[in-house]
């Protein structure tokens, strides 16, 4: 019987890749399924880092829209790939010779989606600096935790949400702060009518720390290029560092992915070997996703590598706030989670006049079999699905776009990237069974910032350990079965259980917690909290409004369930898996 693993003896005879460092292989069950003008291993990266992979593509685009802001009024502001070499350029130089930041030292972004973004994201790329990208909807604990994990020197926020930093910023390493907007970067009078309003609706709170806006860096950044002080291309290598990608870890703490400049180009370059075909004449991308969230980020590097415009989308609750995007540009391309399928398929607006030329492909959690059909019946279009994590840059697998169809599949390996489904001793498993799902590949991270013991458990020989349980079929297709035993998706978003239990038994009230996920309509799962109460006063509303101080919204329970006492094991550890086969019954499910 064959068994799940790419250098099985009947998967061909492995030979040594020289370009790549990794083991090709003469036939993969999954190779008669990629593309005529797919390849299924790839050429040497061409870009020395991402930064020359920005220049490149400027040089080629130069006057093409690169990048457009567009808000739910119709409002928008765009810049051309010309600017944003420019501006990076100048954002580079402002980090290395104003500030006079070094080669590794860490630099964070605290926004939505705005012009700003690629910006700094492409700017620290060149001067060699490592990328911390933060929710700005973090809470001030939250916030901290990463700026103070990650020795963060520098960080740009937007003005909305600056007004937290003031019990944040003093317990870090952050020597400047640089405040920036929605509208940055649009033409003159719509970037002050955009914050005229903002400020008429209070919006905009006052700055408590001492920071500078992010124009005056760029205006600095420019003098020190004038000069001649730009920093050169040949400064940072692929193997250096480019980002701490923070995610979440068993223990409940948030740990950084370190993911390198060769991590990010290859998949890139894997995303688009993938991709190519659907992306010809139009390559014009709406992005709703957020790109502080890996998939975003990844996929706006890839349309940029090609000279395709993506329109930014700063928040797409609601998600009426996509119809002026859509009633504007015709997409070919959109990336979306779940949630965000099911919220268009929900709007009127959308169902009456829908894309039927763009390519949507699914990420970030599982694609429900009904939305996809809802979707292609509205659209007559299918959802591509793909596979991927913080860890791996972030695609691993993706559904090839002329494929059979089978539900639920996460599809096939992107090139040079090889997959083992291996039972607990790390033995193949047999086609079709279920194991856990470990990767090697050029866009496997480094390892986890300052955490080696971390580092070590996930990284065995080459090979990350997902955590993940999935299986293949006969023709090379890969399916997730379960996921990290205990882990929670909320519209794409990794909630780890103890982190909210810890922030719950903190309650006065509280006495002990259990935290599980529930199947949800609307957000695929939701956070369900079981608790025993050591005040009987205390309320579901009390334990809500506790939780709201100190997690992200998408973190916070959606339901509250009193109990006298949780199930445990006999050492005292809460058993998350019989709450969940509980959930499951009480909701007809299991």
């Amino acid at each position: 019987m064959a068994n799940n693993i790419v250098d099985t003896p009947n998967a061909g005879t492995p030979a040594s890749n020289p370009k790549t460092g990794f083991e090709t292989y003469d036939s993969r069950p999954w190779l008669k399924y990629y593309s005529a003008s797919s390849k299924h291993n790839l050429d040497e990266i061409p870009y020395r880092n991402l930064g020359d992979l920005v220049s490149k593509a400027s040089a080629e685009y130069a006057n093409q829209p690169a990048f457009t802001t567009i808000l739910p009024n119709g409002t928008s502001g765009t810049i051309t790939f010309a600017e944003v070499d420019r501006l990076s350029d100048q954002f580079a130089a402002y980090l290395r010779h104003e500030l006079g930041l070094a080669k590794g030292d860490r630099v964070a972004i605290q926004a939505p989606n705005c012009l700003t973004y690629p910006i700094f994201l492409y700017g620290a790329a060149k001067a060699g600096c490592v990328i911390v990208n933060l929710n700005p909807l973090y809470t001030p604990p939250e916030t901290e935790f990463a700026l103070a994990d990650s020795g963060a020197k520098l960080l740009v926020i937007i003005d909305m949400f600056a007004g937290k930093l003031d019990t944040v910023i003093p317990k870090t390493e952050v020597q400047k702060v640089l405040i920036t907007s929605v509208a940055e970067f649009f033409p003159p009078l719509r970037k002050f009518l955009v914050q005229t309003a903002q400020r008429l609706k209070k919006m905009i709170p006052p700055v408590p720390v001492a920071a500078e806006p992010f124009s005056k860096a760029i205006e600095l950044g420019a003098k020190h290029v004038a000069a001649g002080r730009k920093v050169p291309v040949t400064e940072v290598e692929l193997d250096d560092l480019l980002a701490l990608q923070y995610t979440g870890g068993t223990t409940g703490r948030p740990k950084g992915a370190m993911l390198t400049h060769r991590n990010l180009t290859s998949n890139v370059a894997q995303s688009y070997n993938n991709l190519q075909d659907t992306l010809q004449d139009n390559r014009t991308t709406l992005t709703p996703l957020p790109m502080y969230h890996i998939f975003a980020l990844g996929v706006s590097s890839v349309i940029y590598s090609i000279g395709g415009h993506n329109v930014l989308i700063p928040s797409p609750r609601p998600v009426s706030n996509l119809r002026a995007a859509f009633e504007k540009y015709n997409f070919a391309f959109m990336p979306g989670v779940n949630t965000l399928f099911i919220g268009l398929l929900n709007e009127e607006w959308f169902r009456a006049n829908p894309p039927r030329e763009m390519t949507a492909v699914a990420g970030g959690t599982a694609l429900q079999d009904a939305v996809a059909e809802r979707w292609e019946q509205v659209t007559g279009q299918r959802i591509y699905q793909g596979y991927g994590l913080t860890e791996t840059s972030p695609i691993v697998t993706s559904t090839p776009l002329d494929s059979p169809r089978k539900p639920g599949t996460i599809g096939i390996p992107l090139a040079d990237t090889y997959v083992r489904i291996v039972d607990e001793e790390g033995n193949p498993v047999p086609v079709g069974q279920p194991g856990e799902l470990i990767i090697k590949g050029p866009q496997v991270m480094k390892g986890y910032w300052n955490r080696p013991e971390e580092t070590e458990g996930a990284l065995k020989d080459g090979w990350f350990y997902t955590g993940d349980i999935a299986k293949m079929d006969e023709d090379g297709f890969f399916y997730i079965v379960d996921r990290k035993k205990d882990m929670v998706i909320v519209s794409g978003f990794n909630v780890y259980p103890n982190e909210v239990e810890e922030v719950l038994v903190k309650h006065p009230g509280v006495l002990e917690a259990g935290v599980i996920g529930v199947p949800d309509e609307t957000t695929g799962e939701a956070v369900r909290a079981y608790i025993v109460r050591r005040d009987q006063s205390v309320t579901e509303q009390d334990i809500i409004e506790h939780c709201r101080q100190h997690l992200t919204a998408y973190k916070v329970p959606k339901q509250i369930v009193f109990r006298e006492e949780l199930p445990k094991t006999p050492v005292g550890k809460v058993l998350r898996k019989d709450l969940r086969t509980e959930a499951l019954k009480e909701l007809g499910l299991a």
